[in-house]
């Protein structure tokens, strides 16, 4: 059914161009795509299977668990707003498709929340709580697209599993999307996440693409942001991170038996994050972490006012090992973990003491890279440091240097700001002009992941955009992440 519906939208398109004349000025609507019966909105959605498209523009009051059923589809057209009773949960044993665009987003939301402004902090804001649940996809899908959707105050706790799982989900989780197809595709672009008491993202296995989307007040005393595990490969790019409770993003090989975690981690934005952790300090990041026998490839990114930067694990720590995968293997994806090209602004010398993460609770072996703003070899070498993995050192000389003079936000920042300020707000995180980060990035020292991506305007990625010549997210030729 979903190739005759294309087939039947091609050729009307085809027919319309045919009619119309050259000196016309009419501008055609063209429609959009549907697959199946259109769902009616006429009244509150009740727990049970559904398949088909919902309407553009249309409101949907859901009261219950969606359920897609193996090989079944559920099309969300651009402009859908999703009224969700408390706890409700869409689960996905087929295919889940939604099209929102950049003027007509698709919203997902608990609508008895509001959204605020200024300083956050758990107990105080119900960003942190979860009220609606999450997108729960079973081994069974195998294709999850989401674009141009706004995820609001989702994360409430799974009551029971939805779904035989030999991963890692379990019931209590509080995540916003979990996927455990390792042979599956889960695309998640340009959409915005706000608010959710633990990961935003879990997944198990898959081909992901997780690309320009914005997010902020995500986990509320611990918890990251997107958090691949098991056998899942793909791209972490072009995000806006703000105000996380622990790592931004992370791999690790943990979870599944089915083959190694490996990411192109580039290009991301990464702001205040890593403060309301309440696990013993060191244990875990506050914006890219690389552990449990995963590999990584982490470039271009802009971290600022973040708890530690770029930490890759280096050995055993309490019931848990972290040891990331920094071996050669010429047949992996990634041949081996890389990084180098990331951009480090703190205003406190803790932070600037874990630019370089030290191995405070676990064993680190993050290298200085002489790529990085600031020069971390430099700054070794001008303290006349012979550097070894996880050594403790004095980096308040770094404090305030490099601004990386964003077009609307205060930095220098006044003390703890960087602690209760987690969402974008009114401020503007895009690069201006001279700042020292435009044009300091690689765009050839590594190539983004294709294998297994679908790319299609609809079924599959917008496009996996390449590395930006600007650190961060935000490109100044008007490139990578549009919010």
């Amino acid at each position: 059914m979903k190739k005759l519906q294309i087939i039947s939208f091609c050729l009307s398109v085809l027919a319309l161009a045919s009619c119309s004349k050259s000196h016309d000025k009419a501008v055609i609507s063209v429609p959009q795509i549907q697959i199946g019966q259109a769902i009616s909105n006429s009244g509150t959605l009740a727990k049970g299977s559904y398949k088909g498209t919902m309407l553009a523009n249309q409101t949907y009051t859901v009261g219950g668990d969606i359920t897609i059923n193996a090989g079944d589809t559920l099309l969300i057209q651009k402009g859908v707003k999703l009224n969700m009773a408390a706890g409700a949960n869409i689960i996905v044993n087929g295919d889940l498709i939604m099209l929102g665009t950049q003027s007509a987003p698709i919203t997902v939301t608990d609508p008895l929340r509001v959204k605020t402004t200024g300083p956050s902090t758990v107990g105080q804001d119900s960003a942190y709580n979860g009220g609606w649940g999450g997108i729960y996809c079973s081994s069974s899908s195998k294709l999850v697209v989401l674009k141009w959707t706004h995820f609001d105050f989702g994360g409430a706790a799974l009551k029971a599993l939805p779904f035989t799982t030999t991963a890692g989900l379990k019931a209590g989780a509080q995540y916003i999307f979990y996927f455990e197809n390792p042979n599956g595709a889960f695309i998640l672009e340009d959409s915005w996440i706000y608010g959710t008491p633990d990961d935003v993202a879990r997944f198990y296995g898959g081909h992901v693409n997780i690309m320009r989307n914005t997010m902020e007040k995500f986990g509320n005393t611990g918890g990251d942001g997107f958090n691949p595990k098991g056998s899942t490969v793909g791209n972490m790019a072009y995000n806006m991170l703000i105000g996380g409770a622990t790592n931004g993003t992370k791999t690790a090989s943990d979870g599944t038996s089915a083959g190694e975690c490996q990411f192109a981690i580039y290009n991301n934005t990464y702001v205040n994050d890593g403060f309301r952790n309440t696990g013993v300090f060191g244990a875990r990041s506050g914006s890219v972490e690389v552990e449990n026998n995963s590999r990584a490839l982490v470039y271009n990114n802009l971290i600022a006012d973040c708890d530690f930067g770029v930490r890759i694990a280096g050995g055993p720590g309490g019931a848990k090992v972290y040891l990331a995968d920094t071996t050669y293997n010429a047949s992996d994806l990634i041949t081996q973990t890389a990084y180098g090209y990331n951009f480090n602004y703190v205003d406190n010398a803790a932070m600037a003491g874990q630019i370089v993460p030290t191995s405070v609770a676990q064993a680190v072996v993050t290298h200085p890279e002489a790529s990085d703003i600031p020069n971390m070899v430099s700054f070794f070498q001008s303290l006349n440091i012979t550097y070894t993995f996880g050594l403790v050192y004095d980096g308040s000389s770094l404090v305030g240097k490099n601004n990386p003079m964003f077009v609307n936000y205060p930095l220098p920042a006044a003390a703890g700001f960087w602690i209760t300020q987690a969402s974008i707000d009114g401020y503007n995180f895009h690069l201006q002009q001279g700042s020292p980060a435009a044009g300091k990035g690689t765009t050839s020292a590594f190539t983004p992941i294709t294998q297994g991506i679908p790319v299609d305007p609809n079924f599959g990625s917008s496009g996996i955009t390449a590395p930006g010549q600007d650190m961060g997210c935000y490109q100044l030729n008007g490139g990578g992440n549009q919010h």
